[in-house]
Parts: C-alpha cells; structure tokens; sequence
C-alpha cells in the first residue's frame, strides 16, 4: 500500500500557492477545480496561471459560484450592511468573491489562450430543512466575511433577520446557488519558454 505521508512511496504531492502565479510551465495534463475560483478575484491573471501550467493540449475543468449566485441572499445582506449603524463597516467593501458571467468568462479564457471553451450556468438551489442550519451554514460559509466585517454585537440580529427573510421564501431557506461551469484546452503543440 502506498502513504500520501511515506516519501518513498508517495504518488500525489502538495504545492500550496497562489493560484495567479503558479509555480509552474507546461506540468500538468489537467486542471480540476470545484467551488474555488470565485474565492479568487482576478480571472483573468487565474486563467493565465493556469494556461501556463497546463502542458500542451491540457485541459481546464472548473466549477465555480457565478452568475446572480446568492443573489437573493447576498442583495438582503447587503441592504442591512447599509443601514447607517452598519454602513460605516462596509463602506468600499465589494465582497471576497467574483461571480462572473458566461460572456465575460468566455472572454477570458479566449485572452488567456484557451481553445474549445465551453461555459454555462446551472441553477442549484440547496434548501436547508430549518431555522437553525440555515442560519449556521450562512454565518459559516456563505457570510463570514459580513460578519468579521461587523461589530460583534449585531451579529446575532444581521443572522436573523436574514434566517426570518429566508422563512418566508418558497420553499424556505433555500439558497439560490448558481454554478458557473468551464472548460477549455490550451491548444496542441503550444510549448512556453521557461
């Protein structure tokens, strides 16, 4: 049997980087990426990273937040941060993510080299069954950077004004996920100098 953790018989490694600047040229067959690249801002230093990295006729396969993903969540999140006891934390703050659009995707990965590009949006609504799984996946994952964003104090009433708005939905807490999916191949034949 081999151990990820046993060097000498390790198939897989670890590289922590940025995914901007990948610390590598023409190394890889395939990049598979799933709910990471709307974490990252500027699509299109992204995709030149990765078109770096792929070895020719490599191929990118990427699923991502995009679209209006979250947006009815995240418009209510963003009416309450602008009530004046909250506005002065959020002032000039964008958010951490890039839900982008299937033109301007297509646009980038076109720029960065990408042939055979192929982008859509799916719905994928997730429900959550209660009050309280929804206001804790919410704080944990969808709004945690509101949060930090506030004084801890008003916390507590920003979740739950959101979870009663959410009780009222049909169906009830339910979040309007949108999945921004992609491919592309850098072209055969397509070497970088190092």
């Amino acid at each position: 049997p081999h151990r990820l953790n046993d060097p000498a018989s390790a198939r897989a490694c670890y590289v922590r980087a940025d995914g901007m600047a990948l610390p590598f040229t023409d190394a890889f067959d395939a990049v598979l990426s799933t709910a990471t690249f709307h974490w990252i801002l500027d699509h299109d230093q992204l995709f030149a990273s990765i078109y770096r990295a792929l070895a020719p006729g490599g191929r990118l396969v990427a699923q991502c937040g995009g679209g209006a993903n979250l947006g009815r969540l995240l418009d209510r999140a963003d009416a309450l941060a602008a009530a004046p006891a909250l506005a002065p934390s959020f002032a000039g703050w964008r958010g951490p993510w890039e839900f982008a659009d299937v033109p301007t995707t297509i646009e980038r990965l076109d720029r960065s080299g990408f042939t055979a590009i192929d982008v859509y949006l799916e719905p994928a609504p997730t429900t959550f069954g209660d009050r309280a799984s929804f206001r804790e996946f919410v704080s944990c994952v969808c709004l945690k950077d509101h949060l930090t964003r506030m004084p801890e104090s008003d916390r507590a009433s920003f979740l739950d004004t959101l979870a009663d708005q959410a009780a009222a939905d049909s169906p009830p807490f339910t979040l309007d996920y949108w999945r921004l999916n992609l491919a592309g191949t850098k072209p055969a034949g397509i070497e970088q100098a190092a």
